[in-house]
């Protein structure tokens, strides 16, 4: 008889508190959610809260929850898809939008693909590209450089790093900070950057409090938005 392995389900997030979920997240994954009992997440408290706000039928204490964050050891997660062999359907959730991407739930799938596990990405809200879309800058040719160095003269040369890179190859730069860090980070970029760099911030994307603007650093220096303490993607181009 032929052992029918169950799938990996990548399964997105809002990003943030947007009330109706269905406003950004499809019919469909209020479906797949019924079809999985086990569930990887970064979070434990904020997946049941999602997954009841999306209107799962099967009683939230009966769901496994594994945890996937900075504490979690490579043997735990080594067996947290022991049960597809079994024919069990598993959902990767991320605390914020796609998992597998900005997101610990790479390691996951990784795995997944190492044991010939079917993997299906869910669609959903990914704030690195809807960013890229609204900015306005190359589409074409970007890279996400993630968080930039915490130090301060280390983040000022990766700046200047970054905004070479974009003359030399018009290619955009995205890249991301600790919302308690953001304004110290955009002044950096004030201070750091050519007047004439564009720089796009976009700030709370998808939510009531959506800011997404692009100006050129002079442009921005004459009216410096605050942006502390929310979720905010940079973009730097030409």
């Amino acid at each position: 008889m032929t052992n029918i392995k169950g799938t990996l389900y990548l399964i997105p997030t809002t990003l943030g508190d947007t009330g109706e979920t269905a406003d950004v997240i499809p019919i469909k994954i209020n479906q797949v959610i019924n079809t999985i009992d086990e569930y990887i997440v970064e979070n434990e408290k904020s997946a049941r809260h999602y997954l009841k706000k999306l209107g799962i039928i099967k009683p939230l204490q009966e769901i496994i929850l594994h945890p996937l964050n900075q504490h979690t050891n490579q043997h735990e997660i080594s067996t947290y898809l022991t049960n597809i062999s079994l024919g069990k359907n598993i959902g990767i959730i991320s605390e914020a939008g796609c998992p597998g991407v900005a997101d610990p739930g790479a390691e996951v799938v990784k795995i997944a693909h190492e044991r010939n596990i079917n993997v299906i990405p869910l669609v959903g809200p990914s704030s690195i590209l809807l960013a890229l879309m609204a900015s306005g800058f190359n589409g074409q040719s970007f890279t996400f450089n993630g968080y930039l160095p915490k130090e301060r003269n280390e983040r000022i040369k990766k700046l200047k790093e970054l905004e070479l890179t974009v003359q030399k190859k018009s290619q955009t730069q995205l890249f991301i900070e600790t919302p308690y860090r953001n304004q110290h980070l955009l002044n950096d970029i004030l201070e750091t950057c050519s007047t004439q760099t564009k720089l796009c911030i976009a700030c709370d994307i998808t939510l009531p409090t959506e800011f997404i603007k692009t100006k050129t650093i002079s442009a921005w220096k004459k009216q410096i938005p605050d942006i502390t303490k929310r979720p905010t993607i940079f973009l730097i181009y030409k």
